[in-house]
């Protein structure tokens, strides 16, 4: 019953998750690398990216300028991120 309870407990709690500034700086450079690699491939790098963040299997990225190695140096969690992070502050959302 305890076990019970703290799972519970645990569910209803807030996790706080923080990226250190110089990652942030290295994501947005390393999804820029990915998305001109993947455009000049002639792939939609939105389609391909998503399908590389939701499915975890790096042959959705190619290898075209290191592109898939870099974006493999990123977990996937710090990839969404930053994509939220781009998105409130194009719509003009406070950070």
């Amino acid at each position: 019953m305890e076990d019970k309870n703290r799972t519970r407990a645990d569910l209803e709690s807030t996790q706080f998750f923080r990226i250190q500034p110089d990652q942030v700086n290295g994501v947005q450079k390393i999804l820029s690398v990915v998305y001109e690699a993947l455009s000049e491939k002639g792939y939609d790098p939105v389609n391909q990216i998503v399908g590389y963040i939701m499915s975890g299997d790096p042959t959705y990225v190619t290898n075209y300028k290191g592109a898939r190695s870099l974006i493999m140096k990123v977990e996937r969690d710090e990839l969404v991120e930053e994509i939220m992070r781009s998105y409130i502050r194009s719509n003009h959302w406070s950070d």
